[in-house]
């Protein structure tokens, strides 16, 4: 799992590191840099099969993660969300890239239409940008992501909440 806690290096400090065992991880980042640094890192880490949904009001990062997470997996060409596409399917990198956004999507059933099954139970690597939108079609194992925004630590503050989830339910 992710190991760095240094934000005076330019690391996202991480609370509590105990994913394995079913807690959050929280990490707080400073700058967009080190967001992407943060979900290089997972990426880098990321398994076959491993679906991460990504959760966060607008402007607050969810694609400069995409991005770093990307990167991780080796992923050389530009990402960007897409909105108005629903899945954008990159190949590039040590596994296959499915990054979907579903901000936009009107019914449920458009998500097959595109093969969503065949994207979720893969071989790749899954990016759900407001997985809320499909909760009841996404894969009973996934992890949560949530950044969130605090004015009151600064502009480019981020706290990136993982959780992992089994069988539909939080993990505590």
């Amino acid at each position: 799992m992710i190991s760095e806690t240094n934000s005076a290096q330019g690391k996202a400090m991480i609370h509590e590191t105990n994913l394995a065992q079913g807690k959050a991880v929280i990490f707080e980042t400073n700058s967009a840099q080190e967001t992407f640094d943060l979900a290089k890192r997972l990426g880098e880490q990321a398994k076959p099969g491993a679906v991460y949904t990504l959760s966060g009001d607008l402007g607050v990062g969810k694609t400069v993660f995409a991005q770093g997470l990307a990167a991780g997996l080796g992923i050389a060409e530009p990402v960007n969300s897409p909105t108005f596409t629903i899945l954008q399917v990159y190949d590039g990198g040590r596994l296959p890239f499915y990054h979907f956004d579903v901000y936009r999507i009107g019914d449920v059933g458009e998500m097959d239409e595109i093969g969503c099954e065949d994207c979720f139970y893969g071989t790749g690597v899954c990016l759900v940008e407001w997985a809320e939108q499909i909760s009841e079609l996404l894969p009973e194992a996934r992890t949560q992501l949530l950044i969130e925004k605090d004015p009151k630590k600064g502009f480019d503050y981020r706290r990136i909440t993982l959780r992992e989830v089994r069988e539909g339910r939080v993990m505590p």
